[in-house]
């Protein structure tokens, strides 16, 4: 089964839960994906570790991480790579793979045209 962790840098503001909350949902009912998880990497007890347990315990053996960060600095080029070892490490025959952070994507330029345009 498949699971699927979103995982964002987290933040000490409560704020930040309900925006990646929402932001779940809306992946859950565009993609028709269920079993979907959101997690932070810093400054939440809802981590990654923790998002990959409950996604396994709802039976995922295969996990997509998704990173929503911008740049590809030391948390997606080493920090989740590294977590990732470890916790695959705990879990033989688990597949995790993760996926390309949002990165230089048109569709990011495309959103931030849009809050240009919203100040007309």
């Amino acid at each position: 089964m498949n699971g699927i962790l979103i995982l964002a840098h987290g933040s000490r503001r409560q704020e930040t839960d309900r925006i990646l909350k929402s932001l779940t949902q809306k992946v859950k009912d565009k993609t028709g994906e269920q079993l979907i998880y959101p997690a932070y990497l810093q400054f939440s007890q809802q981590n990654l570790e923790v998002g990959i347990e409950y996604l396994i315990e709802k039976g995922a053996d295969k996990i997509k991480v998704i990173p929503l960060f911008l740049f590809d600095g030391i948390h997606v080029t080493q920090d989740i790579p590294q977590e990732l070892g470890m916790i695959m490490a705990k879990h033989p025959g688990l597949e995790v793979k993760m996926c390309k952070h949002l990165g230089d994507d048109d569709r990011i330029a495309d959103i931030i045209g849009d809050r240009i345009n919203s100040l007309d």
